[in-house]
């Protein structure tokens, strides 16, 4: 048996069922907090998540609860709560967290309000929880319909994070191993931001040239806010930073990329948002990694552009022509 066997999973959006969902293929008993009741009753009652993931059949071992205080026995716990919202979740998991528990955090997003990164809140709301990430390239119904799926669990415990593998992968659900989670961390939050100014260069139909071009140079601006923050080169180039970004900035699947889609085509922010159930984070992180940026002398020349967008600062046909007329330098720069 594993070491592992009863995951909690925090958050029944579709990532959050999804990940629950392949926790139960993978052989073990799985919690899922729920913030609303109907969720949470239709998963255990019609075995599907009719809101946030319908038309997925979920195992018979999900248990769908409503009160944080039944993830109090399990041996880990998936953090999937939106990133801005995460700390007041888990200042109500505290009371129920026991010594040591493994927290796999997997919100992509910095907070706004403090431009703490996810295992940052964790330290501050449940600092005796032992902190991991699951990031990468990962479309909720893909995983939760089991195609094949590979993503980083970063964990600076390599005996923890290996045992985090065995309790949740399957032959369709593959993570692999790393030690940085700084760098998955930014990585997941970035490529978030990089995917709104990815659609609304298809909304404003700027050509296949152009979208590899932003995921290029966007690549670069994630890269060195990671250095910056001490992350590492290689981490950047695997499935939780080049590879969420390649996934993210190439489908209208990606609620970020179909909200920049949707405002290169003219549609407003408030519009886009409120046709929406569920959250999209490059929104709420712009501001934040441009922010973080700032603090650390990083340039985010795209990211800041996403940001003027999203604020109304700036229209997006003006944050285009100042794209293309900055000064020429290194490709490396």
């Amino acid at each position: 048996m594993s070491e592992f066997q009863h995951i909690g999973v925090i958050g029944a959006g579709a990532w959050g069922t999804a990940l629950a969902q392949t926790a139960a293929k993978a052989g073990r008993d799985v919690t899922l907090w729920s913030f609303e009741q109907d969720v949470a009753d239709a998963i255990n009652t019609k075995r599907e998540n009719t809101i946030y993931l319908p038309e997925v059949a979920l195992s018979e071992a999900v248990e769908a609860v409503t009160s944080i205080s039944d993830l109090d026995a399990c041996d880990a716990v998936l953090a999937v709560a939106p990133a801005q919202h995460l700390r007041r979740v888990l200042e109500t998991f505290l009371p129920y967290a026991r010594d040591g528990v493994p927290v796999v955090l997997c919100a992509k997003g910095i907070e706004q309000s403090s431009l703490s990164l996810m295992t940052e809140v964790l330290s501050e709301t449940v600092p005796r929880a032992l902190p991991a990430v699951l990031s990468g390239p990962s479309f909720a119904i893909d995983t939760a319909q089991g195609l094949p799926t590979a993503v980083t669990l970063a964990c600076a415990d390599e005996s923890v994070g290996n045992a985090l593998i065995e309790a949740l992968g399957t032959n369709r659900f593959r993570p692999y191993l790393a030690t940085d989670l700084v760098g998955a961390e930014i990585g997941g939050a970035v490529k978030n931001v990089l995917a709104i100014a990815c659609g609304i260069c298809e909304g404003k139909q700027l050509g296949k040239s152009a979208h590899a071009a932003l995921i290029s140079r966007g690549f670069a601006e994630m890269t060195r806010l990671a250095l910056a923050l001490g992350a590492q080169r290689e981490t950047l180039a695997g499935l939780c930073g080049l590879g969420d970004l390649v996934l993210t900035c190439s489908s209208p699947q990606s609620r970020n990329m179909s909200c920049g889609l949707a405002l290169g085509r003219g549609v407003r922010l408030e519009d886009i948002l409120a046709s929406r159930k569920a959250v999209t984070e490059g929104v709420a992180s712009a501001p934040a990694v441009v922010a973080l940026a700032k603090r650390h002398g990083v340039e985010m020349p795209i990211c800041q552009a996403v940001d003027d967008i999203l604020a109304g600062r700036t229209s997006v046909d003006d944050a285009i022509e100042a794209l293309l007329s900055r000064p020429f330098t290194l490709e490396t720069a």
